[in-house]
């Protein structure tokens, strides 16, 4: 029987990034796979997303400059595009195959069950481990329903070589709203519905509603407070969603984002004694689940944090650390303030405590109408909108944004709320100018400062 050091059952971030730390301290690791190297975010998410969505972004930046300086509009041509997505993207496997081998990582193929805590079965042959890590994710849950055959997953949109003329999302979060507003920029008839009574619950409700209303403005049909009834296939990419509020939409794809669970099937963690549920494992304050050398990782663990990419990195590591160093030096594990990214057009953005906490809390919220001062450096972007949550110490503790560069400012932000950076540090500081980031800090300090 091969013996590892440690053993990840998965190959995504929640994984490799733990791995590479490990390995290069000297230990023995394989990652079992029993699908593509990388995980969802690579093959199947976020990778694929921001490559489809950012010349729909640029397209829209350009549409802001006509009759201003350009006068013919871009166009878009969707099906080159993800023939381009499908090559990239699908050499990444074979890529990372590549990369692993020379991190020295051993690649178990299939899937894994657990034969006791330091055991796993792979396809029948068996590997035992002094730790094992488990970081398989979530995987997609369709309504169950009549004529749920018909629904469609995100995996499947960003494969799709041609969009279809009308299609209806399930779910007004953040896929439905990301993959919507593509749709919309395309010029396609487009339906969002939802049980809630809006959109994007957790997001500062002005700029989901800016966000809808713009949709609305292109063609978008929102139906809230809607349940999904049936679907029935009336031909070939003609269908009928119909809700129990009486609704009868005639669609020609349809595309459900409301329902996750974690990937735990087969992994035999019942006879283990490992609590889980649709939400996911749980673990301690280390990670760990109820057997003490196995971890779980990444989106399958049941907890508040948000699950993304960069926060399945960051429990990695810590793993890492809490195998190489017994108990990481006792260090339970602390998250920092986690940004978080929507990607409709504008973009959405959030790092901290959000507006609605901070009314609760009676923090002092600000304001900037960012694009109406910096148009002339922010690509033409009058909407663009920034509000911070500032404490008592006159401290920065939450932002918001509306923009399409709201990434790079959360990256900007979330390093001066997590050092806890006063206007005074920041005065030391020089930025690059003529740059929004400039403008970012110009704005910023001074609110830092008011009494």
């Amino acid at each position: 029987m091969e013996k590892y050091d440690v053993i990840f059952i998965g190959s995504g971030h929640s994984c490799w990034h733990g791995a590479l730390i490990l390995k290069l301290q000297g230990k023995r690791v394989a990652l079992v796979e029993k699908d593509l190297l990388g995980g969802t975010c690579t093959n199947y998410g976020c990778d694929a997303k921001i490559l489809l969505d950012a010349p729909i972004e640029l397209k829209e930046a350009l549409d802001r400059y006509q009759n201003i300086g350009l006068s013919k509009q871009a166009e878009l041509n969707w099906n080159a595009l993800m023939q381009y997505k499908k090559g990239y993207i699908g050499s990444m496997p074979n890529a990372l195959d590549g990369l692993f081998t020379q991190f020295g990582f051993d690649i178990l193929r299939g899937s894994a069950k657990f034969v006791d805590a330091h055991t796993i079965d792979v396809y029948g042959t068996q590997y035992s481990a002094d730790y094992f890590v488990i970081g398989t994710g979530q995987n997609y849950v369709p309504l169950d329903i009549p004529g749920k055959e018909y629904f469609k997953d995100s995996r499947d949109f960003l494969s799709l070589d041609n969009i279809p003329d009308h299609v209806t999302f399930v779910g007004a979060g953040i896929i439905g709203m990301e993959f919507a507003s593509i749709c919309l920029s395309l010029g396609k008839k487009v339906d969002i519905i939802d049980l809630a009574p809006n959109a994007l619950n957790q997001y500062n409700q002005k700029y989901v509603d800016f966000v809808v209303n713009k949709m609305k403005a292109q063609g978008a049909n929102f139906l809230f407070n809607r349940h999904v009834l049936a679907i029935e296939k009336v031909k070939e990419e003609q269908y009928v969603l119909k809700t129990t509020e009486g609704d009868n939409i005639d669609t020609n794809y349809i595309l459900v984002a409301v329902g996750r669970r974690a990937n735990v099937d087969g992994l035999n963690l019942e006879g283990l004694g490992i609590e889980y549920s649709r939400r996911g494992i749980k673990v301690d304050d280390h990670l760990r689940t109820k057997v003490k050398n196995i971890y779980a990782s990444g989106d399958v663990i049941d907890k508040n944090i948000p699950k993304l990419t960069p926060t399945a990195e960051f429990e990695s590591n810590y793993i890492a650390l809490d195998i190489l160093l017994p108990g990481f030096l006792k260090k339970k594990i602390k998250y920092p303030v986690v940004p978080n990214l929507v990607f409709t057009l504008p973009r959405i953005g959030q790092v901290g405590v959000s507006v609605e906490e901070a009314k609760k809390l009676g923090l002092r919220v600000e304001e900037v109408e960012f694009g109406k001062t910096m148009a002339w450096m922010n690509k033409n972007d009058f909407n663009e909108h920034l509000t911070f949550v500032i404490n008592d110490k006159h401290e920065l503790v939450g932002a918001s944004i509306l923009s399409d560069q709201a990434g790079e400012y959360l990256d900007i932000l979330t390093i001066i709320i997590n050092q806890k950076l006063k206007a005074q540090d920041l005065s030391k500081m020089i930025f690059s100018f003529p740059t929004t980031t400039y403008g970012l800090m110009s704005s910023l300090i001074p609110l830092l400062l008011k009494k």
